[in-house]
């Protein structure tokens, strides 16, 4: 049953914050993805291992978001977002360590860290779910995720003059790393200025009907109709996005032999392709329902991986890369929305961070197995492994249960 916002909530200065916040650590994200696979290698010089960076990353990512939703559903939103950006500057001040001192403890414990921080951080989508009643949480998230934006313009801003000119090194990755850090310090300092709690905002604007004595437990929340197809996009597109995004660096300079800072046009074009059309996405999801978003999404993700198989240029490149963010954008969007409709606030940061959890792993698994295909084969197994997982979804989604209640409509 939808509700009315009490007016004195100061929804709108919290989602500008939690917006300026994403932006923030955005750019942090964008030096991950163009640089995390050619970090590894030159300060571990495991040439054939390129794809445990972004590995490490994922895997951290993923399991620190279980426990992050956890403690977000116990303690608040804030004080774990607040211990996210902490983590994330000082794995970046740790990364920037390993590349002058050639360390791959320092490394593997950095990317870690900045892993964890990821997980944290894409976990202010539930925080934007909670401010918004159900008829209007789409458009909420997407409020909150376009902020990004402006991360896709200050990325390359701050990190490709860094690059400009100087040779793929490791000591060449020690400022942009340094830089990252205290971007990452920003972040943290914008969520101090959250509050209420977007949780408590929740639960301030949530339904009339009683909230259960405890949350439910994750294997009675995946049964909930509809959450399982959510999961399922979300799985795949999560996946593949990322694992395609921070294995392209390493394509544009290694195999196509373009310079270090022409990475950073690409990647930041992807970014602007994820969060761009966020508004638009948000109303057209409301409208249309969360299933047809979920396959029109993965089916733009499908277009723009196979064309990897015929781009060399860094403007084309871009173009396929911005058209992986919007396939990713609106699948995102749409399956986040769908999740959100299934649970309680109590319950909100539970099944987010388990599906987070399930997305970053398969996000690693694909890097570390993209990383050796492409090493070993080229980039056309990369291009036709990744169209084939993200596109396999789409017949089941397309077959939503039938007592699935419709979108926007709360459990």
């Amino acid at each position: 049953m939808a509700t009315d916002v009490p007016p004195s909530l100061p929804i709108r200065r919290n989602t500008v914050l939690l917006a300026a916040a994403l932006a923030v650590n955005n750019a942090v994200l964008q030096l991950v993805a163009a640089v995390s696979s050619l970090t590894f290698v030159l300060v571990t010089g495991v040439r054939g291992l390129l794809g445990l960076g972004p590995a490490i990353f994922l895997t951290s990512s993923g399991l620190t978001a279980v426990v992050a939703g956890r403690m977000m559903d116990r303690f608040g939103r804030t004080p774990v977002m607040t211990v996210g950006f902490s983590l994330g500057a000082i794995g970046c001040t740790l990364t920037a360590l390993a590349t002058r001192i050639d360390s791959t403890l320092a490394v593997i414990t950095g990317f870690a860290l900045v892993g964890a921080s990821s997980g944290i951080a894409l976990l202010i989508r539930a925080a934007a779910g909670d401010m918004y009643p159900p008829e209007r949480r789409a458009r909420g998230i997407s409020y909150v995720l376009f902020g990004s934006v402006f991360g896709a313009i200050l990325g390359p801003t701050v990190f490709s003059p860094l690059f400009a000119g100087k040779d793929v090194k490791a000591d060449a990755l020690t400022v942009p790393w340094l830089a990252a850090g205290g971007i990452a310090l920003v972040a943290l300092l914008l969520v101090q200025f959250v509050h209420p709690d977007p949780k408590r905002i929740a639960e301030l604007i949530g339904s009339h009907e009683p909230e259960p004595a405890a949350a439910a437990p994750i294997r009675e929340l995946v049964r909930r109709p509809g959450v399982i197809p959510a999961m399922a996009a979300a799985l795949a597109s999560f996946g593949v996005m990322v694992s395609v995004m921070n294995l392209t660096g390493y394509v544009v300079v290694e195999h196509h032999h373009h310079s270090q800072d022409s990475v950073f046009p690409i990647i930041g074009a992807h970014v602007f392709g994820m969060y761009a059309l966020v508004l638009v996405v948000g109303g057209l999801i409301g409208r249309v329902g969360r299933t047809p978003a979920l396959e029109v999404g993965l089916v733009v993700m499908a277009l723009s991986t196979i064309g990897l198989l015929w781009v060399e240029s860094v403007p084309a490149t871009a173009v396929l890369l911005l058209g992986l963010g919007i396939g990713w954008n609106i699948s995102f969007v749409a399956a986040t929305a769908q999740l959100a409709d299934r649970t309680r606030p109590a319950e909100r940061g539970k099944l987010l961070g388990f599906n987070d959890l399930l997305g970053a792993l398969f996000g690693a698994g694909l890097a570390l197995l993209g990383g050796y295909a492409l090493d070993a084969i080229g980039v056309g197994a990369l291009a036709i492994g990744a169209t084939v997982i993200v596109a396999a979804p789409v017949l089941m989604i397309a077959r939503p249960s039938r007592t699935a209640p419709s979108a926007g409509e709360t459990v």
